[in-house]
């Protein structure tokens, strides 16, 4: 897979497997106080699913990107080369626990992240890919695909 998130054949990989973290976003129980979010953390290859979570999968506290990495240690070697698709821009900043979904990400040691929607400014004003990027890691920004993750949220949306 290149940087641009094609494989050899040209098949846009990325989209792929955005369209299984929107699909996984709408497994989330709606909140008045959170955005409903899925995640998908692929191999090198870009077809090995190593792990896939979404908003409030196992606690009501549960990001996507957090409930996705709790099996790894930091810098888990299966992690070395992989890519983080999430629906929406990692977080920057939570009430909830004391730990971002950005801090997460860049502990963890895994060096791509693709999401497709970048947080709008309803709970906080998210900075999560920028802190990615200032930590050396490669952040796609897909908002072609922002509209599933739109619609996932449209309880959140009202009149948008």
């Amino acid at each position: 897979m290149d940087q641009a998130g094609t494989d050899q054949a040209g098949t846009d990989v990325d989209g792929r497997w955005l369209a299984r973290a929107v699909e996984l976003a709408r497994r989330c129980p709606p909140s008045a106080t959170a955005f409903s979010v899925g995640a998908v953390i692929v191999g090198p290859d870009g077809e090995a699913v190593l792990a896939e979570g979404w908003s409030r999968a196992a606690d009501p506290h549960d990001h996507a990107e957090e409930a996705a990495l709790r099996d790894f240690a930091p810098r888990d070697p299966r992690l070395a080369g992989a890519t983080l698709y999430s629906s929406l821009e990692p977080c920057s900043a939570r009430a909830s626990r004391p730990r971002t979904c950005a801090e997460l990400t860049i502990e963890a040691g895994i060096g791509r992240v693709v999401f497709a929607w970048r947080e709008p400014a309803l709970f906080v004003d998210c900075q999560g890919a920028e802190l990615l990027a200032a930590a050396g890691v490669t952040v796609v920004e897909r908002p072609d695909l922002a509209g599933g993750v739109r619609e996932a949220n449209a309880h959140l949306l009202p009149g948008r």
